[in-house]
């Protein structure tokens, strides 16, 4: 009898997963049987393709941080001009992650990253054809803008694998997915390295090109082995709903300190070393054996952020994040006035590996967040009760809605940190002014990051 009511349970679970094709209609990871039978191998499957999707998504949006290392004397730009053609795209992408989360609930997460995986084709096309000596800076700034649909993959690619991950695996699953995303930045670093090894500063064109095929394969992949989550179609109200709540605009400040600082500093870290130590880096190649190993290591790590906030508390490991971040800018502010270059790299290497760290940890903060305002029941393992599933649906609805908008402010912050870097070279000819901000940032961020999710107080969320 047991065998028969097990046996049964097992074939309406495979009914209802498989239900209309790709489209998945009762999805339950707090349910621990559901998610051992059927549910962790679905949502392995979808996470391994978000990834390689997301990741080329970054490639591309990030592409400029390398073009503008090929753009020489005979294209006629000055070094303001360079940081302007890389704070585009990180506009663009910050603008983009809005209407790219709410694609998830509109089209489904598997239909929509099909549909985003082929738009990155037209920045790719355009640079591979368009980029050569006599080429009008309106038109690089037009390709320019249009790779900032990268910067969009990530935001729908987070919403939607938020919705595979029962919330005790949230903070290992988002950090893998991101972190493989994040990676996106130190590849196209490293491509851009192998073109100007090999081939020389006159083909900024290929750097492009070599990801069509790369594209064509993340659209392809997307369509045969990812899914739809019904129930992330009826989150209509979801985001008008979050933009009430406190706590968007607070971690929406934090993401601009960890995610903004990763991607900024990944657009402008081979033009800071041009610009500021002129004489070791005066050729693009020389910068680019460096710009790669900052992003490659804080995409690494930040996996790692979401452990540590697994484990320990993702407020907690915030807090103590911003506190090295603020030490992280200190040093590479004193290396600039001191110019050493080994302290420089010391301090800049710091900065990427604590923002990459500081990613994981607030993303884990989000769900746990709405999972403790909305009253979600824990069991005794620590997981969602999966028989709380009014509270659990809410919780889920909130956070999905935060990941998008925290996303689209935090990559905002690449262009302010683009454009902290434009203006103090303009004013104080270094980059000195753009480094006290950041240190003056991430000590507002550690005193906020206390005061409202780790101070005693009767309103302090358990959990966070």
């Amino acid at each position: 009898m047991t065998t028969a009511v097990k046996t049964g349970s097992i074939e309406q679970d495979r009914r209802s997963l498989t239900l209309r094709g790709h489209w998945i209609d009762d999805w339950r990871p707090e349910d621990p049987l559901f998610w051992e039978r059927r549910g962790s191998r679905i949502a392995r499957r979808n996470l391994i393709f978000s990834i390689y999707s997301e990741h080329i998504g970054f490639s591309i949006w990030t592409m400029w941080s390398v073009l503008v290392l090929f753009l020489g004397p005979q294209y006629g730009i000055d070094p303001a001009g360079k940081f302007l053609l890389t704070a585009v795209p990180a506009l663009v992408g910050s603008v983009l992650r809005i209407p790219y989360t709410l694609a998830v609930a509109r089209f489904g997460g598997r239909n929509w990253t099909i549909i985003s995986a082929a738009l990155l084709l037209i920045p790719s096309l355009l640079g591979a054809l368009l980029i050569q000596p006599g080429v009008s800076y309106s038109t690089l700034m037009l390709i320019a803008a249009l790779a900032g649909v990268g910067g969009g993959n990530f935001a729908s690619s987070m919403a939607n694998i938020n919705a595979y991950y029962p919330d005790r695996l949230k903070g290992w699953a988002l950090g893998i997915n991101a972190g493989g995303g994040n990676l996106g930045v130190a590849a196209v670093q490293l491509v851009g390295l192998f073109v100007l090894a090999f081939l020389g500063a006159d083909s900024p064109g290929i750097v492009a090109g070599i990801y069509v095929p790369a594209i064509v394969l993340a659209a392809l992949g997307s369509a045969l082995f990812m899914d739809n989550l019904t129930h992330a179609r009826n989150e209509k109200r979801a985001m008008r709903d979050v933009t009430r709540e406190p706590h968007t605009w607070i971690m929406s400040l934090l993401y601009i300190g960890t995610f903004g600082s990763f991607i900024g500093f990944g657009f402008a870290f081979g033009q800071v070393l041009q610009v500021q130590f002129a004489d070791t880096f005066d050729t693009p190649v020389k910068a680019a054996y460096l710009t790669f190993l900052g992003p490659l290591l804080g995409s690494l790590i930040r996996p790692v952020g979401g452990v540590l906030a697994d484990r320990l508390g993702g407020a907690r490991v915030t807090f103590v994040n911003f506190v090295a971040m603020a030490v992280g800018a200190s040093i590479v502010l004193l290396a600039s006035q001191q110019r050493s270059l080994p302290l420089y790299l010391v301090g800049f290497i710091a900065l990427f590996v604590f923002s990459g760290v500081g990613n994981g940890s607030t993303y884990k903060m989000i769900p746990a967040i709405f999972r403790a305002k909305c009253g979600v029941q824990v069991t005794a393992a620590g997981a969602a009760d999966p028989h709380d599933r009014a509270a659990e649906h809410e919780a889920r609805r909130l956070s999905g809605a935060l990941i998008g908008v925290a996303g689209a402010i935090g990559a905002f912050g690449g262009v302010l940190v683009n454009l902290a870097f434009r203006q103090s070279f303009l004013t104080y000819q270094t980059a000195d002014a753009a480094y006290i901000a950041f240190i003056v940032f991430y000590a507002i961020c550690f005193v906020i990051t206390w005061f409202v999710y780790l101070r005693p107080s009767s309103a302090r969320l358990e959990g966070v």
